[in-house]
């Protein structure tokens, strides 16, 4: 069973635009102006998105000068993943046993 807060990770991640953020930074570490350059998205949007993808600890901040640099933090998402991947090996195996509740 998913806990609240992953419940709450698959939420910041359904959006398109973070989920587009989350595979741009998972190839490498990029600022703010970079992220504007590859998404096409507002800076003000952009740092609205960066702002939750922080707060639901999938990426991290790097002063460099007047720039910011974001990266993503793997263990979040693998994490995830295996809850997931929980889930399913759970669904897998009901549907093998034919695991049905009477009305």
């Amino acid at each position: 069973m998913l806990t609240s807060v992953e419940t709450d990770l698959l939420r910041v991640l359904a959006d398109p635009l973070r989920m587009r953020i989350v595979g741009l930074l998972s190839r490498e570490t990029l600022c703010t102006t970079h992220l504007v350059a590859e998404t096409g998205a507002r800076q003000t949007n952009l740092s609205n998105h960066l702002r939750i993808l922080r707060e639901a600890g999938v990426v991290e901040t790097e002063p460099c000068g007047r720039y910011t640099y974001y990266r993503l933090r793997p263990e979040v998402l693998e994490s995830l993943s295996e809850s997931l991947t929980e889930l399913a090996a759970t669904a897998r195996a009901a549907c093998a046993a034919d695991n049905r509740r009477p009305c």
